[in-house]
């Protein structure tokens, strides 16, 4: 089989697209405000922390002692085991006996038809009479770790400009070779996705909430009857924030790196599963599935299709321009070393394809899929 050549102009396309998706992460990245230095002096107001766990053995023992670590001293948390079967509950159990003022564990095993598990663990967290008497909720995954003085950062960043819901950017922790290539490439396409200085806007339809921690006040969660709002939103944080920015909350977002962070998925398999969960989380985004996935591996394998259409210095320099790209944009975000691995980007389009397939699978079979449980949509 021979591959016609390209001409040289066609080229030029990707450097061109890859140039102006530069330019536009950065200027997301300058447009994102970060905490202050000092956090909220004095007495803080009422904060309850709700908190979602399904078999989060290997992350909610240090997630969770870096808030029982907060300081503030209101702070009460509420944590949901949500049907683990691993051994979350036997973590679980020594820290709420160690703080049982601070602390509190619920057990749920009964998902009530018409919600996703996750949304379900919230709306209870969110009924429990510490979550009833604060002021502000806080919603975090199980995963997630934050500094000892977040909490009275984020309240300061919210005395100095006023919101109803605050949205924090977290790091992500990478360890192996599948997460250190894929997760930086979804960074920037994030940053992509959300013009952040839009977010406060009132004018503007552009929201941000972030499942590794969306503060949203109490008055502002019930205007919009919380989660039991859109139970069955896969994407339950974006779902909260647009829905009290449409009833007429201010909304925020800021940077959290590097002092809230996390490792969002542990390898490949985890990779790939969460985004059969998420990434058709839009009905529309059904019908554009088969499109998407072969434009996700087109794109990924560009520096392949220029060679092959007579352009591999083209396709080589294509191949070592991303790299410095993702390493330029992510450093911005949570300073780390960079990786060699990100030489591997080419990849990551073919990862997200067969997220998107397998998704498309899932959604014409009218499931959704999450950590062994499927509920139908």
């Amino acid at each position: 089989m021979v591959i016609p050549t390209s001409p040289l102009w066609l080229a030029a396309v990707p450097f061109l697209l890859w140039a102006l998706g530069t330019r536009l992460a950065l200027a997301r990245v300058r447009d994102l405000p970060v905490l202050p230095a000092e956090g909220k002096a004095g007495a803080l107001p009422p904060l309850t922390l709700c908190i979602p766990v399904r078999d989060e053995e290997a992350e909610v023992a240090g997630a969770l002692d870096s808030w029982l670590a907060q300081e503030a001293q209101g702070l009460r948390i509420v944590l949901v085991d949500d049907g683990s079967t691993d051994r979350t509950p036997a973590l679980l159990a020594p820290r709420a006996e160690a703080h049982p003022g601070r602390l509190r564990v619920l057990r749920n095993d009964t998902l009530p038809p018409g919600w996703l598990g996750k949304n379900h663990a919230l709306d209870l967290a969110a009924r429990q009479p510490e979550s009833l008497a604060a002021s502000w909720l806080v919603f975090v995954d199980g995963d997630v770790q934050a500094a000892p003085d977040l909490l009275r950062r984020a309240l300061a960043f919210l005395d100095a400009h006023p919101g109803d819901l605050l949205a924090l950017i977290p790091g992500v922790d990478t360890v192996s070779l599948a997460e250190r290539a894929f997760l930086p490439m979804a960074a920037l396409a994030f940053l992509w996705a959300i013009p952040f200085r839009r977010v406060p806007d009132p004018g503007s339809r552009v929201h941000c909430g972030v499942g590794a921690f969306t503060m949203v006040s109490r008055r502002a969660y019930d205007a919009v009857n919380g989660h039991a709002g859109a139970p069955m939103a896969p994407i339950d944080d974006m779902a909260l924030a647009r829905r009290v920015k449409a009833a007429g909350f201010t909304t925020r977002v800021a940077l959290g790196a590097p002092d809230l962070h996390l490792r969002m998925y542990r390898g490949l398999k985890d990779l790939v599963t969460a985004m059969r969960k998420n990434v058709l989380a839009f009905p529309v985004l059904v019908l554009l599935a088969p499109f998407a996935a072969a434009l996700a591996a087109a794109v990924s394998l560009s520096p392949v299709l220029l060679a092959l259409t007579g352009h591999p210095v083209a396709g080589l320099a294509l191949w070592l321009l991303v790299p410095p790209v993702v390493a330029e944009v992510n450093q911005r975000l949570a300073p780390r070393p960079a990786d060699p691995a990100w030489a591997l980007w080419p990849l990551c389009g073919l990862m997200l394809a067969a997220g998107i397939l397998w998704a498309l699978g899932d959604r014409l079979r009218g499931v959704n899929h999450w950590r062994g449980r499927e509920v139908r949509l």
